[in-house]
């Protein structure tokens, strides 16, 4: 799981679980 550049690739997995938590949340907003 871990990379060469593991730093940016974690900041990257963040951003993307933030988005989908947006998404969710928003679908269950609705």
């Amino acid at each position: 799981m871990y990379h060469c550049g593991s730093g940016y690739n974690n900041f990257v997995l963040i951003v993307v679980l933030f988005i989908l938590l947006i998404i969710v949340g928003a679908a269950f907003a609705c």
